[in-house]
């Protein structure tokens, strides 16, 4: 057998650089990628467990809780989204998830695979439920979790959570909550809503790269764990046994990816110097920008704006434009990127994201003057420079 042939020598990676104005991964602090850069420790090394320590205390910050059992996982968001399935469902376990887009389906695939008697109720893209509708469901199907989807990825829809966790308490079941797109942009308050169990990824409003994702377990949810009659679905996720490396007996579990814990520490001091409360005015102030922008230029925002999120905006494509040639030129011309639409709105609709880092008025002035020459180009009929006008008279009522 021929010997496999020596491949050229690829040059040194130098990535071309981007506005990351898609729904995600956003642009990275450059505090966080320094902190990538810096030298290994072992993952049993004193040092490395004092900064987890540290990790679990601004991790309960910016969940706003007090539990213990608050970690980050060694995975994407879709990660975290499996450890808090797989550890409170066992096989024949009833659990409702709300579907109103790409995540909330995900949840249900995640239930099923785990061995839920997966029960669902389903709202259009774009759209919240109603408290109403949740009750009537829990009432019907008596779970022992309800997952929901706080900040919907595909549609930018913001769900609020608070009566809904109250009702699936008093019916006796467990809520979990997807705070993907959530964490960091908008507010989180998880003990005060009562969550029993929440996931989140780094990629999004905490503006670190993919790969850790951040779990919290309430009371509820830590007992549920502990009266299990079997061993948890997956060996890797298995909370039983991980918590014993994050909790003051460091038992070795795996090998943790020891850079991108060195980010998440470093994004998330970047958010506790900011502060919560600043950090959300940031954000809205940046969405209303946008969404004044996007509305002088005649564009239509999938969310009604009671549900909007100021972080992830999904706009409808004008008629007779095309999708992709507007994103590649974006690409090409100007270095942004945006998303394109998920599921019905594949084709339809353009998702734009401004989280953490990338949350800032060069960016709103930058996509909206690029977006709007691209459209004029393709024969849009557009008022020249209404778009960054209508923009800056947001930034400049907040001024006053």
């Amino acid at each position: 057998m021929s010997p496999v042939p020596k491949p050229p020598v690829p040059s040194p990676l130098n990535p071309s650089p981007r506005f990351l104005m898609g729904p995600g991964p956003s642009d990275v602090h450059p505090r966080v990628l320094a902190a990538m850069g810096m030298p290994l420790l072992g993952h049993l090394d004193p040092e490395f467990v004092a900064l987890m320590d540290e990790t679990q205390d601004l991790l309960r910050y910016v969940f706003q809780t007090t539990s213990r059992m608050t970690l980050a996982v060694s995975g994407t968001g879709s990660a975290g989204m499996e450890t808090v399935i797989v550890n409170l469902i066992e096989p024949g376990d009833r659990m409702l998830v709300c579907i109103n887009g790409v995540f909330g389906a995900r949840m249900q695939d995640v239930a099923e695979r785990a061995g839920a008697a997966v029960a669902v109720i389903e709202r259009p893209y774009g759209q919240v439920f109603d408290p109403d509708e949740v009750k009537a469901a829990i009432q019907r199907v008596g779970p022992k979790v309800v997952g929901i989807v706080h900040a919907e990825t595909s549609t930018g829809a913001w769900q609020p959570i608070e009566e809904i966790a109250r009702i699936a308490h008093e019916a006796g079941a467990m809520i979990a909550l997807d705070t993907v797109t959530a964490l960091g942009g908008i507010p989180v308050e998880i003990d005060a809503w009562e969550i029993d169990a929440v996931y989140s990824g780094t990629q999004k409003c905490l503006s670190c790269p993919p790969g850790l994702a951040p779990v919290s377990f309430g009371t509820r949810a830590v007992e549920a764990l502990n009266r299990r009659k079997k061993k948890v679905q997956s060996w890797y996720l298995d909370l039983t046994m991980i918590q014993k490396y994050w909790g003051s007996d460091r038992v070795y579990h795996h090998t943790a990816p020891i850079s991108m814990n060195y980010a998440l520490r470093e994004a998330l001091a970047v958010v506790v110097e900011e502060g919560l409360e600043a950090r959300f005015a940031r954000h809205a102030l940046n969405g209303r920008a946008l969404h004044a922008g996007l509305s002088a230029m005649g564009l239509s925002l999938v969310t009604d704006p009671k549900h909007r999120l100021p972080q992830l905006t999904c706009v409808k494509i004008p008629d007779g434009v095309d999708d992709l040639t507007v994103r590649r030129r974006l690409l090409r011309d100007w270095g942004i990127e945006v998303g394109g639409g998920l599921g019905p709105f594949k084709g339809q609709a353009w998702r734009i994201g401004l989280m953490g880092y990338g949350s800032r008025q060069s960016n709103v002035t930058l996509l909206l003057a690029a977006l709007e020459t691209c459209l004029r180009d393709l024969g849009v009929s557009l008022p020249a420079g209404e778009a960054t006008h209508a923009a800056s008279a947001v930034y400049a009522e907040a001024a006053k």
